[in-house]
């Protein structure tokens, strides 16, 4: 069982993590709206999987970046010669390890996995994960770059947790000492 504030904590801490990592820059505008029906494929032909377990439960992340000209030109136009799939998992990467960040105060025991790409057509088997939360996000950045996020969360025993999920400014690089 999940409990509401668990959910809820979950929910700002994607919301936060998507505005924050998804967009290339943090100033880009950031559009996010659940998705009501989550019947159709999405936006690719492809998603890209990342998944952060512990002993009690396990997050899937799914992503799926449009393949158009203009979700291509936002993000493999930031880096010579890279391509959608390397540029979306990079960023799948750094949205999911915020993430991570976030829920290690509470669950010490996490461990995320590399990014990897597989067919959309395993989005319809997401059931076989047992999960008991499912929810898909439509996002859009600058009003041109879309993709679909779905969190899944499969829950071996009880979760209860509430974060503290506050305004963050993003560095820009700066050293940080310790």
């Amino acid at each position: 069982m999940i409990t509401h504030a668990a959910l809820d904590s979950l929910e700002r801490i994607f919301f936060q993590a998507a505005r924050t990592r998804l967009a290339v820059d943090a100033s880009h505008a950031c559009e996010i709206a659940r998705v009501v029906r989550q019947d159709d494929r999405g936006p690719s032909a492809e998603v890209i999987v990342l998944t952060i377990a512990s002993i009690d439960f396990r997050i899937v992340l799914l992503l799926q970046f449009a393949d158009d000209d203009a979700t291509r030109g936002y993000y493999a136009g930031q880096g010579a010669g890279r391509s959608l799939r390397e540029s979306a998992m990079e960023i799948g990467n750094l949205c999911c390890g915020a993430i991570n960040q976030q829920l290690v105060e509470h669950f010490p025991d996490l461990g995320m996995s590399t990014p990897y790409a597989l067919s959309s057509d395993c989005m319809g088997y997401l059931n076989e994960l047992d999960p008991q939360h499912v929810a898909a996000y439509d996002i859009t950045i600058e009003e041109t770059a879309r993709l679909r996020a779905t969190l899944c969360v499969c829950a071996q025993r009880s979760l209860d947790f509430v974060a503290q999920v506050a305004d963050v400014q993003e560095n820009t690089g700066e050293l940080e000492l310790f």
